[in-house]
């Protein structure tokens, strides 16, 4: 198979890494792609949001399967585009429909298809720019920590935690009256804090069948213990060691399978991938979120631990064949630790030289924010570069993590030097 991968993070790196291992997959494109999917693929240099040029490279190039990995694509409706043309619509496409993108493009949305489908998720109230008074009004009625958050895509760091009313209420004020996230918090969603661990479940379905990936836990947070602004994502752990199998006969019973009957029941075309973000309270599970696509790190945890074909389980997936495959999972853990900028997620600098990645042993990376520059690998975003190691033993895989995130070195590093701490 010819396949393209939209996308140009991490993420997209170890979706290609993992493609171009497979029997199946005559030639991998990646576009944009970034300096480590150019390690195992071709780079193209297209805008992925042009969605008719995106059309035009796969009639020229003869491709048989696309995969989005990025979220805007998807809410914008690439999907819904390729299968409405004539000249696309024979192209595999792993990717919801825009109204199954809604699940991640709306917060609102999802949480009203939640209610349909009796799915455990937190309650809740929206509110629009003119509904600031009783936005205040709702806040008053619960009790902390306050959790808001904007409605539409805010790349990740949309939510916001607040311990006191007075930070609520602010942080309410900048979000709606300010537009802090610009059109995406132009509704903002309260709901009441749920109390537990977090934990992330990776669902592949074809709109009728599905294989369940595995779990993993990913840091939010920018600094160690949880603390500071949102990021991305610091780092990423799979398996979850409480996540045992009772618990996720719970999230299989209780949320995967209503979900994809829920979808299907509302004529909602969705193949492609379901990351549904889970809180575990006192052993139950409750839907913080869905989002559409694989999620950047735990990408970079979940696909070293698939041993099956994964250019196959697509393939199938896209067919309506899914239930014909396998899914092996390795018992080893997976653990990412993420390199950063100085400054992330506020401001930061880019095309600072890379040194010493040559000198890594043990772990696989995969670029996020890097790019080439006068044959010299340089940053450029606020997430670098993706450390990830395998191992029998949790301890030993983030050792190994961190030995190789202190033997990289660029002016203004920083990762969290406590991934995984809370699991062990």
């Amino acid at each position: 198979m010819r396949i393209l991968v939209l996308g140009n993070g991490g993420r997209e790196h170890a979706i290609a890494w993992k493609l171009s291992q497979s029997h199946i997959c005559e030639k991998l494109f990646i576009a944009p792609g970034n300096a480590g999917t150019a390690m195992v693929g071709e780079n193209i240099d297209i805008n992925i949001i042009d969605f008719q040029q995106v059309g035009s490279f796969c009639i020229n190039n003869k491709i048989d399967l696309v995969f989005v990995g990025p979220e805007e694509p998807l809410v914008k409706g690439i999907a819904d585009y390729f299968y409405s043309d004539e000249r696309l619509n024979n192209i595999l496409f792993i990717g919801p429909s825009a109204k199954g993108a809604m699940l991640e493009g709306s917060k609102d949305f999802a949480k009203q298809f939640m209610q349909r489908n009796n799915i455990p998720t937190a309650a809740y109230k929206s509110f629009s720019k003119g509904q600031y008074e009783e936005a205040i009004m709702f806040l008053e009625s619960l009790k902390p920590p306050y959790v808001l958050k904007a409605d539409g895509l805010a790349a990740g760091k949309g939510v916001v935690i607040s311990q006191s009313l007075d930070e609520a209420k602010q942080s309410l004020f900048e979000m709606l009256e300010l537009e802090k996230f610009g059109q995406a918090s132009s509704t903002v969603v309260i709901e009441e804090f749920l109390d537990g661990i977090e934990v992330s479940v990776f669902v592949l379905t074809d709109g009728e069948n599905y294989k369940i990936l595995p779990s993993a836990k990913d840091y939010k947070r920018i600094g160690e213990n949880d603390t500071g602004p949102n990021t991305g994502g610091m780092g990423a752990i799979s398996p979850v060691p409480f996540v045992d199998q009772a618990f996720m006969n719970k999230v299989e019973e209780r949320i995967i399978k209503p979900t994809v009957s829920g979808l299907k029941s509302e004529s909602i075309k969705y193949c492609g991938f379901l990351f549904i973000g889970l809180m575990n309270v006192k052993g139950d599970p409750y839907v913080i979120e869905y989002n559409v696509r694989l999620g950047d790190p735990e990408t970079e945890v979940v696909l070293p631990r698939i041993m099956s074909d994964f250019a196959s389980l697509l393939r199938s997936a896209a067919l309506n064949k899914l239930d014909e495959e396998s899914l092996i999972i390795c018992q080893e853990f997976a653990v990412t630790v993420m390199l950063v900028s100085g400054g992330y997620p506020g401001d930061y600098r880019k095309g600072i030289p890379i040194h010493n990645i040559e000198k890594v042993t043990g772990s696989n990376l995969f670029y996020a924010g890097i790019k080439q520059k006068d044959g010299n690998l340089v940053t450029n975003g606020g997430r670098v570069l993706a450390i990830t190691s395998v191992d029998n033993s949790m301890a030993n895989a983030l050792n190994r993590s961190f030995a190789n995130a202190e033997t990289i070195d660029y002016e203004g590093k920083y990762y969290r030097k406590d991934i995984g701490k809370d699991l062990q």
